[in-house]
């Protein structure tokens, strides 16, 4: 007798437990929803709370784009999306706007989203309040209170020491003005992206069995004081070497032959897409010269 093959790799009990899970967590934007994480054939760390909503709410007609840190063709990207279109066949994209589904590792898109569109950011430790409090009953009790002076008090701390808040990525935020939440190592920059987005957001850890969720149009505010407001990573003065974009998050590198430091996207396929428009116009130019 020859075993079933599962559309998505997992079974269908196992989907719609996860599909449960999410939809509470879309109910609650904010908060964190245990649930019964599977194996799945890529390490824990590697993005499987990411892959396994991915898995669950993945239909035929979609089409999934996948990045990591800003690049779809990294190990990590390039893996999960073999693994997901060879257990569902479905077609795989590099354009931000061609994809229905995009899971992402440490980025949202440069490129804004549409409400036809659902985000999976791949989280390593869902709970925002883990460096304050090592209890995860405590932190459940701190949240059911809204008892965030801990958090607070981190800010307050890296404020005191560095004249700044240093949180760097995973800034923590605030979520439809209750509840406190780790939007996933994303980089400050795409903190303001979640605030009012048009696509729904999804976050799954799964090591730490965490579902979390931040519906579209949801008012979504980065942890900062009055007078000490959260501050994006700046690239006043600087420019992609290639497509020469400056609204755009920023890689610093440095050229091993003349050690000169220069910058490039971190979203590759932005990156691509401007330059080829850019050529695109050249084009017309010269056509019309």
């Amino acid at each position: 007798m020859k075993n079933k093959t599962h559309f998505a790799l997992m079974d269908e009990g196992s989907k719609k437990e996860i599909r449960r899970a999410t939809l509470k967590a879309v109910a609650i934007p904010g908060y964190q929803v245990p649930f019964a994480s599977r194996e799945m054939p890529i390490a824990r760390g590697w993005g499987t709370g990411g892959l396994q909503l991915t898995l669950s709410i993945i239909g035929k007609e979609d089409v999934l784009k996948v990045i990591d840190q800003g690049a779809d063709e990294s190990v990590n990207a390039v893996n999960i999306k073999k693994l997901v279109h060879h257990t569902t066949g479905v077609e795989t994209t590099t354009e931000t706007e061609d994809a229905t589904i995009i899971q992402s590792r440490h980025r949202i898109p440069e490129v804004p989203v549409t409400e036809k569109q659902i985000i999976v950011l791949q989280v390593p430790i869902p709970e925002p309040l883990r460096l304050v409090e090592p209890s995860e009953m405590k932190t459940k009790q701190l949240h059911g209170e809204k008892e965030y002076s801990g958090a607070w008090l981190m800010l307050f701390e890296q404020i005191m020491k560095y004249g700044k808040t240093a949180t760097y990525a995973d800034h923590p935020v605030f979520v439809h003005d209750r509840y406190v939440m780790a939007p996933s190592p994303i980089p400050r920059f795409d903190n303001i992206k979640m605030n009012d987005s048009k696509a729904l957001i999804l976050l799954g850890a799964g090591r730490e069995k965490k579902i979390y969720a931040v519906p579209p149009y949801t008012k979504v505010t980065s942890l900062a004081f009055e007078d000490y407001a959260m501050e994006v990573e700046s690239f006043a003065g600087k420019h992609c070497s290639l497509c020469h974009s400056t609204d755009v998050f920023l890689d610093e590198l440095v050229n091993e032959e003349t050690n000169v430091t220069y910058y490039q996207c971190n979203d590759t396929s932005n990156c691509l897409a401007t330059l080829n428009e850019k050529e695109k116009v050249v084009e017309v130019g010269i056509g019309n010269a």
